[in-house]
């Protein structure tokens, strides 16, 4: 079982495969606006929400545009704000393990409401906890 779980990975890693399962930019904006949809409608996220501006058009975008090139697809966060470092991009913010339990929270529901095959859903949040935790700077 192991063993097919790392082939998929596998599948999954090669060329922009990632992006292209997702929709491509489309469907990255829409993972991306279904993902800030479901922090204003979770209360466990309440506090997550109170971490963004009040507008969130600019959070949704840079989303969006992270998610094109964190699936492998066109650098568009880079081609349009310059490199990302997630962590210091996010240091000015205290963000603890509830925080990044929220985001992931908010991330699998966003993720739940995707036409996608559900493996790719698996995949997709072992792959969204890393840069979860990476941004968490409290305890």
């Amino acid at each position: 079982m192991s063993e097919d779980l790392d082939k998929l990975h596998a599948y999954y890693r090669e060329g922009d495969r990632q992006f292209q399962i997702a929709g491509g930019e489309a469907g990255c904006r829409k993972l991306a606006n279904d993902f800030y949809d479901m922090m204003q409608s979770l209360s466990e996220a309440d506090h997550i929400l109170k971490l963004h501006p009040r507008d969130l058009t600019e959070s949704r975008e840079k989303l969006a545009l992270f998610l094109c090139g964190y699936m492998n697809g066109p650098e568009r966060y880079e081609e349009t704000y310059g490199p990302l470092q997630l962590g210091p991009a996010h240091a000015h913010i205290p963000i603890t393990s509830a925080d990044r339990d929220a985001w992931l929270l908010c991330m699998r529901k966003a993720l739940e409401m995707q036409d996608y095959p559900q493996a790719f859903k698996d995949f997709m949040m072992k792959r969204f906890a890393v840069p979860a935790e990476r941004i968490r700077n409290r305890p």
